[in-house]
């Protein structure tokens, strides 16, 4: 689409004639002479009025004024608009945590065709839907075994995002659990001055056995800086020993944030988990629109220019033509009988 960034500028259209009409034309000092028969005179010449210059003169007002609105319309900028180009606005920050600690090789969950696959393959299958939905959300990644890693930091490329958590592997941060450490890890990872919506989704399938930061310290510092956990376990509860669920302490952590626990016993709990993730969660979208504009002004001014030449050249076309061939010399005498000029033979 065409618009116009100054069209006031068409307010000057009627400048030239103003000038025109108010200001005094230009005094152009001539020598001539004067004689009563000049009209004889010039009849004996041969020459006659002619209004021969009408049509040149009507030609260069119309060129004049075409010329002046090119100049104008070049000032006013013109420019093409470009189809809006929508970006959207990330209104929430949601970071995830994946325990890789050895239990979670574990094979008791069934994937789409039934057969059996370990926790981490679970969670890899229905955390890869769960990001699909993540639109108009920054997604990170952190995994934890007996240290916690910052494996995809904040982004909108959920792609992204997909692809570094499908190359995790059980054990790849070592045996035990630090849950503690990975929640105090993705405190960190927040930007404090924001306003977008800060949650962290933590699975694990254990007890917290290598942090040097309780887990509820760790999220009482969440809550701090507003900061929700929703915490999901994985595993079975009947389990003893170091691989053991600590139902209590995932209790704790999503409490202290204002956040909820989910217990994922198979992998349709834990699909069922992140529909209701997904209404506890409200995504709101922002978005802003820019049309980008293409300047043009120089269309115009050419035009103006190929005029203005054309005019020059018209000018100098038909003064070669009105140039009289080099006559011989005639001399002018007043006949004796009739009193009349003639020129001389």
């Amino acid at each position: 689409m065409l618009t116009l960034a100054y069209a006031w500028c068409f307010l000057l259209l009627p400048l030239p004639w103003l000038v025109r009409l108010f200001l005094p034309p230009k005094q152009r000092d001539q020598v001539s002479v004067q004689v009563p028969f000049g009209d004889r005179l010039q009849q004996v010449l041969g020459g006659k009025h002619s209004d021969s210059t009408q049509p040149q003169s009507w030609t260069r007002r119309v060129l004049a004024v075409a010329i002046w609105s090119c100049a104008l319309t070049a000032v006013a900028r013109p420019q093409w608009l470009e189809p809006p180009i929508t970006k959207e606005i990330p209104t929430r920050d949601l970071l995830l945590l994946v325990d890789l600690s050895g239990s979670m090789a574990q094979e008791d969950f069934k994937n789409d065709a039934g057969q059996k696959v370990s926790r981490l393959d679970a969670v890899k299958e229905v955390l890869d839907g769960f990001l699909a939905k993540r639109k108009g959300d920054r997604v990170g990644l952190v995994v934890f075994g007996d240290a916690a890693y910052l494996q995809a930091p904040f982004t909108t490329d959920l792609q992204l995002s997909q692809e570094l958590l499908s190359e995790c592997e059980v054990g790849m941060a070592g045996p035990r659990t630090a849950f503690g450490d990975a929640i105090g890890l993705g405190v960190n990872l927040f930007d404090e001055d924001t306003e977008r919506a800060k949650t962290i989704i933590a699975l694990t399938d254990g007890n917290d056995t290598k942090s040097k930061v309780p887990p509820v310290e760790a999220a009482r510092v969440a809550t701090q800086r507003d900061i929700k956990i929703y915490t999901v376990a994985i595993g079975d509860p009947t389990t003893v020993g170091e691989d053991k669920l600590d139902e209590q302490s995932l209790r704790e952590v999503a409490s202290e944030t204002g956040g909820k626990y989910f217990f994922a016993a198979d992998r349709e709990h834990l699909a069922g988990i992140y529909d209701e993730l997904d209404k506890i969660e409200t995504q709101i979208i922002q978005t802003i629109s820019h049309r980008p504009r293409t300047d043009i002004y120089y269309w115009p001014l050419v035009v103006a220019l190929l005029l203005s030449m054309s005019e020059k050249a018209i000018a100098t076309l038909r003064a070669r033509r009105q140039t009289a061939p080099p006559e011989q010399d005639r001399r002018i005498q007043v006949n004796p009988v009739t009193g009349e000029m003639e020129v001389a033979a």
